[in-house]
């Protein structure tokens, strides 16, 4: 699968200058990826798209910042509705994936949930379940997107991200011809920052798949209905500059470097409020088990100080807890709320997930 890649270890910071925020945002959109089906740094390099388009557009340094963090956590709350999404579709990963090869409106969108509806069940029961998709389907689709956004807000606000962030981050899954949600805002009143990091978010995984030439056709056939013409304009009349190097250079490095507050170390409790954020963030994976990381954390240092263990070792100890689970972003719901005998296959993947949080850590 494209999320299992192996990547280099990356041994480019110095630890005795301290852990940047920008690297731990970096991290939780790897994490993110894995959850969109998609192999990690999508966002990364997706950001780098954005802040290409948002220079040639003439945007000052705020709304670059805000086109930067929008991209690359923009999807954090899409996790936050994993469950009620493979309740519906099955596998949530697979349904993110798919969506990405659709304008996500009208007969076209239908037809890929409808698709997606019941998958695995007999077909009787598939049947029955599309049918009774087809007469709701707004109302659960607005459901699942207020449950994003609010969800994305929040998580960007317990981030420390600016608060132009989190307001722009409500606007995610409106479109440029008003079809979107969850208010059908159209036009220029979607913030331009979203109207970026929406072509961007797209166009990457085009580019990834198809090359240059695949992702121009995709904006240009979007182009006044999920896209903005002007930001479309601007990818079609520069998509060469725009994409320039990014299959081929080392994305982590790169980001960091555009990063808006690439200088600003974590200090004091920083570090661990940001992963107590990053922990509550994995459990919305699972909303049966709300608090599951930040237990695993507690009692994982109580152990520590019970066999008095190194001073250093405790925080260590917590840190660990807390973001164990980050690899879990990587397999479907379908497996992890499954209550039967998991297949071969099934187990396999959900025994990928350590090795995807050590991947997404290191």
């Amino acid at each position: 699968m494209q999320n299992e890649c192996v990547y280099p270890p990356r041994t480019l910071r110095d630890p005795a200058k301290g852990l940047r925020r920008a690297e731990l945002l970096a991290a939780i959109s790897l994490a993110i990826d894995l959850g969109l089906g998609q192999p990690m740094e999508h966002m990364l390099r997706s950001s780098l798209i954005a802040t290409r388009i948002a220079e040639r557009m003439g945007l000052d340094a705020q709304q670059r910042a805000t086109v930067y963090y929008a991209n690359l956590v923009g999807w954090i709350g899409c996790h936050a509705d994993s469950h009620e999404l493979s309740a519906l579709f099955g596998d949530d990963i697979a349904f993110r994936a798919d969506t990405y090869g659709v304008d996500m409106a009208g007969l076209p969108f239908l037809r890929l949930m409808v698709n997606h509806v019941g998958r695995g069940m007999p077909a009787w029961e598939r049947g029955v379940r599309s049918a009774a998709f087809v007469l709701t389907a707004r109302n659960q689709v607005a459901k699942l997107i207020n449950s994003h956004c609010s969800s994305a807000g929040v998580l960007s606000d317990r981030m420390g991200l600016d608060p132009q962030v989190s307001e722009a981050l409500s606007y995610i899954f409106e479109r440029w011809d008003g079809r979107g949600m969850p208010n059908g805002v159209r036009g220029e009143d979607i913030p331009l920052e979203i109207r970026i990091v929406r072509l961007a978010d797209v166009v990457e995984v085009h580019l990834r798949t198809g090359g240059v030439e695949r992702a121009v056709d995709v904006v240009r056939s979007r182009s006044g209905t999920q896209f903005s013409p002007a930001v479309a304009d601007v990818f079609e009349q520069n998509s060469a500059d725009i994409v320039d190097g990014l299959l081929e250079i080392d994305v982590w490095t790169a980001t960091l470097e555009q990063a808006p507050d690439r200088g600003r170390t974590l200090i004091g409790d920083e570090i661990d409020e940001l992963l107590r954020a990053m922990a509550d963030f994995v459990d919305l994976k699972c909303p049966s088990s709300p608090g599951y990381s930040r237990g695993v954390a507690e009692l994982a240092a109580a152990a520590a100080r019970i066999r008095r263990m190194p001073e250093a070792d405790i925080p260590r100890l917590y840190r660990a807890g807390l973001v164990h689970g980050l690899g879990k972003l990587g397999v479907s719901n379908l497996i992890w709320e499954k209550t039967g005998m998991l297949t071969t296959a099934e187990t396999e993947r959900m025994r990928m997930y350590p090795y995807l949080t050590g991947r997404i850590l290191s």
